[in-house]
């Protein structure tokens, strides 16, 4: 039978790193969704502040096998 897959986006943040804001949005998922099977990175972007870089964020989707 063939498999069924679901994808969500979420958005993750982090202080630190683009690689980390992923890190952190997956982990969080993790939570709540079963079967993880893969992420994709749709988008990075950031905020700044007083002329440094405050905050990365990414919108990842994540992609996961469907109950039956």
């Amino acid at each position: 039978m063939a498999e069924i897959y679901k994808i969500v986006e979420i958005v993750g943040t982090s202080p630190i790193s683009f690689a980390e804001a992923v890190k952190a949005a997956v982990i969080e998922a993790a939570k709540t969704i079963r079967h993880m099977a893969w992420f994709e990175v749709v988008e990075e972007r950031g905020s700044i502040a007083d002329g440094a870089v405050l905050e990365f964020q990414v919108t990842v989707k994540v992609g996961f096998k469907l109950e039956r």
